[in-house]
């Protein structure tokens, strides 16, 4: 046999050797094809089963925002497939941010709803997942936490209510039984009426004040610029600081931000802050009121120059009818403190004996 016919040989042994592995190794992958397609299968159905039964909102968005899956409990609460659906303008359309950062509402099934939701990026690369949580019995049981906590400070109020109530009342009668006396001049006359409708006034101020913190809660909600408010603000009190020799300095440093909330709440809590560092410094003092951005908040800062409180009364100021003042009816810091919270922030104060005061209240700048 000549060589040339041996190595012919060899190619077609070689040939068939190859062609028999290659047969072996595409059976193998073949099956182990198969077993994954099994696998990929269970897991989509147990998936698919999972998301079926959570009880919150699951949305799996693919790279370009748009909703490639969402579970039966996401179209229950909004009444719809969201398949195909542009998930940034359909959340823009739906939900509606609340005071309460992070949370928003939504109507379902002709119920307005409090929900959460959490966004992440899948490990892949190729898209997000949303997470939508029901928060609306949290939502009402924090309502009635609230709630239940005004009505217990106003029980441990009561026996000094009638305190506050009837000096202010007996003082007002007693300046009314004088006007009476038929004796007196016009010049008094006057004097002593002007009196009694001082003390009438610090009684109706009493009552509104003491209402609005059993209230406890805000009123409306608009959309407002910080530094329009505080331009208002400083406007405002500027006279009262002038009379008084006391300079009034305020800055804004927020720019064009907006917040959404009780306007009228928010200026009459900042107020109180300001009227209050107005009577505690005497001629020569000052006062610089700012706005700055904190994000998630907004912080108001009231600060002094003055004599300072000593830490003994610091940790009684938002106490109600708590007050250093003959005039005070002990409730415009906590009133202040009521509107802060509900306004998802809150109030605080940094104070030292003979080194001024400095009050801030913070907002949550909202969904």
């Amino acid at each position: 046999m000549t060589p040339s016919a041996t190595e012919d040989r060899l190619d077609a042994r070689q040939l068939a050797e190859a062609f028999r592995q290659f047969s072996e190794a595409s059976e193998a992958l073949t099956g182990a094809y198969a077993g994954l397609q099994t696998q990929v299968g269970q897991l989509t159905e147990r998936l698919s089963v999972l998301m079926g039964a959570l009880p919150a909102g699951v949305v799996v968005l693919d790279r370009d925002g748009a909703v490639v899956q969402a579970n039966r409990a996401v179209e229950a609460m909004f009444g719809m497939p969201l398949a195909g659906a542009r998930w940034a303008d359909f959340a823009a359309a739906r939900l509606a941010a609340t005071e309460t950062p992070g949370e928003w509402q939504v109507e379902s099934a002709g119920e307005m709803r409090r929900v959460t939701r959490e966004e992440a990026a899948l490990e892949s690369g190729d898209g997000h997942i949303v997470l939508i949580n029901d928060v609306t019995d949290a939502h009402r049981l924090r309502l009635a936490a609230e709630r239940n906590e005004r009505l217990a400070a106003m029980g441990e109020m009561v026996a000094g209510l009638a305190h506050q109530l009837r000096t202010p009342l007996a003082a007002a009668l007693l300046y009314t039984a004088t006007l009476v006396q038929q004796e007196m001049g016009p010049a008094d006359r006057e004097r002593i009426g002007n009196r009694a409708m001082e003390r009438l006034r610090h009684l109706e101020k009493l009552i509104r004040d003491m209402l609005l913190f059993a209230r406890g809660d805000t009123l409306g909600r608009e959309p407002f610029g910080i530094c329009e408010l505080v331009a208002e603000l400083a406007q405002t009190v500027e006279p009262l600081a002038r009379a008084k020799g006391i300079e009034l300095d305020a800055a804004c440093s927020c720019g064009d931000t907006v917040v959404v909330g009780d306007r009228k709440a928010v200026a009459g809590a900042l107020t109180n802050l300001l009227e209050n560092a107005v009577q505690a410094l005497d001629a020569g003092g000052a006062i610089r009121f700012a706005a700055a951005v904190e994000e998630p908040l907004v912080r108001f800062t009231v600060a002094d120059d003055g004599r300072g409180i000593e830490p003994a009364l610091q940790s009684r100021l938002f106490e109600p009818f708590f007050t250093t003042r003959p005039d005070g009816t002990g409730l415009g810091l906590a009133i202040a403190r009521g509107v802060a919270r509900a306004h998802g922030g809150d109030i605080g104060i940094q104070s030292e004996p003979g080194h001024g005061t400095v009050f801030s209240l913070t907002l949550a700048m909202g969904g």
